[in-house]
């Protein structure tokens, strides 16, 4: 669940003759893929779960504590070292490629490091490079206490193959003790400046941890894997590791849950604040005007996305209108998201496999049309799988990459807390956002690209990433799926929730709306339950600004396509576009909308 310098202008060292001659005698000494490579060990070395993710295994015995003062101030030393090597190249030294990848590795430089010198914002997560805050580092959701209990099960990206697996997660966990002492450290400093989460996050929060106190040994989901060996491991060696995870368990992890649970309920929960959004913090409206920066790489205002927002709502209100004529409903929008919420023939499953079965058959429907609309097409493999539960009660839906070298598939996780309540109203535009063609297709051909430089494998920028997804959401019909009518008002219901976002996190963020206002303006215009509109407006509340890149990315990619049509006419091919925008990784929007136009210029001529 990996995330601005919009419109960054290029650096283009410009001199003297003398200069020109030193510079490139600079650059031949060190060739740009060196520079690459040197950055791309540095990512994986700030974030040691994310390297594990992408299946680079010496990482796995560590975790970075990146609320620590050490860890930020690396962390302005690096960029501002990037930034300078970088600054030594331009587009007269080194092939298109490789500047178009230069030039999104400055971006993320710049908007990196305006976020560690920001005193309230980390912007270097372990998990999905959302951004953190330091006096906040643990919320109710994409919080690395959640992350390290999913990979604890020995069934996601951590591996448990060998001894030397079982013994790297152990230290993996001892760096966990480091980080959670240091999160209670630096969350009493944030009690002491007045930065402190909402009290309703915290609530929030409280269970997930002790879940981990409370529990039988044989129960608890860090003991799962010495449950569950691998062929190979000798009789001696289990007894030997079960040992040690027990003893782990029992003497330093069971104790640090204990620790966190009385600091949270008896020291933080009072202090925590009953605002909802960032106005009330200190640098509130200044972090929150970054943020934006941040997920959706432009300039806009907070006032522009709301109102971009309004207009969007309005729009999609009107298509659902539309549709909701056509199936004979004959109440008004928000009557017929109501009968939506609790139509039993959109809620027919009694086992949570029947609701993976229904997903892996719209895999099956849509395998006959994807070559129509796409040239490339990845390699890896995927599987859809229910949600662990010990965090599934407040998950979304969501995709996790497989490895880079093919031997672990991707993941589309479901969460399915009460299958006779499941929802499948959206399961064929959700299939299309999080698997084919959206994020399995994306992130595995960006991986697979091996004419990136490595940097650009890994998830990197949410608005891109989450952008595509909203958009491959829009293919049903290309696709020969949304023939039922209610699946494609599933579909604009999606596209909706995303508009959405646009309005509510802005709201919250900058314009002051509580929590009620928030949830009661999701409930008058989409047709999600009121459960899942209370988690999804808290889940805004602790990470301010990500919610704002799906809709971003979706509109600029959609009105990039419209452009191409227009101006190629026929000479248009649905497929060759697909390839320009997924054959260059993740990039910002204004570097996507440069490569486009450069495309669309070179077809007229």
């Amino acid at each position: 669940m990996y995330r601005n310098l919009w419109f960054l202008a290029v650096v283009i060292i410009l001199g003297s003759c003398k200069e020109s001659s030193k510079k490139e005698q600079v650059n031949l000494e060190r060739p740009i893929a060196e520079v690459f490579a040197e950055f791309y060990e540095f990512k994986k070395g700030i974030n040691p779960i994310e390297a594990t993710k992408a299946g680079y295994y010496e990482y796995n015995d560590t975790i970075a504590n990146y609320i620590s003062d050490d860890y930020i101030l690396h962390l302005k030393d690096r960029y501002t070292y990037f930034l300078e090597e970088l600054g030594k190249y331009d587009s007269t030294q080194i092939n298109a490629e490789d500047y178009m990848s230069l030039r999104v590795m400055q971006w993320d430089c710049n908007v990196k490091l305006e976020g560690v010198m920001n005193p309230m914002v980390t912007v270097a997560s372990p998990i999905y490079d959302l951004p953190s805050f330091e006096l906040m580092p643990l919320f109710q959701i994409q919080s690395l206490h959640l992350y390290v209990a999913q990979l604890a099960g020995g069934t996601s990206v951590q591996p448990f193959k060998s001894i030397e697996d079982y013994n790297n997660w152990l230290s993996r966990l001892e760096d966990y003790l480091i980080f959670l002492d240091t999160s209670i450290a630096k969350m009493k400093v944030g009690m002491d400046k007045g930065i402190v989460l909402p009290k309703v996050l915290t609530l929030k929060m409280l269970p997930q941890v002790r879940s981990f106190i409370d529990v039988p040994l044989e129960d608890n989901l860090f003991f799962k894997p010495v449950l569950n060996f691998p062929d190979g491991i000798s009789d001696v060696d289990m007894d030997i590791l079960k040992s040690n995870y027990e003893d782990f368990i029992q003497e330093k992890l069971t104790p640090k849950y204990v620790e966190l649970n009385d600091f949270l309920t008896n020291e933080y929960l009072s202090k925590c604040r009953a605002s909802s959004g960032l106005l009330d913090l200190p640098n509130g409206k200044e972090t929150y005007k970054y943020l934006i920066k941040l997920h959706t790489t432009t300039n806009m205002s907070a006032d522009e996305i709301h109102e971009l927002g309004l207009s969007e709502v309005d729009r999609i209100s009107k298509e659902m209108e539309a549709v909701k004529n056509e199936i004979g409903f004959t109440g008004d929008l928000k009557s017929f998201f109501n009968s939506l919420r609790n139509k039993k023939e959109l809620m027919p499953f009694s086992k949570p496999e029947e609701v993976i079965e229904n997903f892996n058959a719209i895999n099956d429907r849509i395998a006959v049309r994807i070559d129509s609309l796409f040239n490339l097409t990845p390699k890896a493999g995927f599987n859809v799988r229910r949600t662990e539960a010990f965090r599934e009660a407040s998950a979304s839906a969501e995709y996790v990459p497989g490895s880079k070298d093919g031997s672990r598939a991707g993941i589309f996780y479901v969460p399915i807390p009460d299958v006779k309540a499941y929802n499948m109203v959206h399961d064929e535009a959700l299939f299309l956002h999080e698997a084919i063609p959206g994020h399995h297709f994306q992130l595995s051909l960006q991986q697979e690209n091996n004419s990136l430089p490595e940097f650009l494998h890994p998830e990197s920028m949410g608005v891109f990433v989450e952008g595509w997804a909203l958009y491959a959401e829009s293919l049903g019909k290309e696709l020969g799926i949304y023939t039922d009518p209610y699946q494609y008002f599933g579909m604009l219901s999606m596209e909706m929730h995303r508009a959405i976002r646009l309005v509510v996190d802005t709201g919250i963020h900058a314009k002051g709306w509580s929590k009620e206002k928030a949830i009661q303006y999701s409930l008058d215009n989409e047709a999600e339950s009121e459960e899942s509109i209370i988690a999804e407006i808290e889940r805004y509340m602790a990470t301010p600004g990500q919610a704002l890149s799906y809709k971003m990315g979706q509109l600029k990619i959609r009105q990039l396509r419209t452009k191409a049509e227009k101006a190629l006419g026929d000479n248009f091919n649905i497929r060759d576009f697909h390839s320009q925008i997924l054959n260059s990784g993740s990039l910002p929007l204004v570097l996507l909308e440069e490569k486009i136009d450069n495309w669309i210029a070179q077809l007229e001529m």
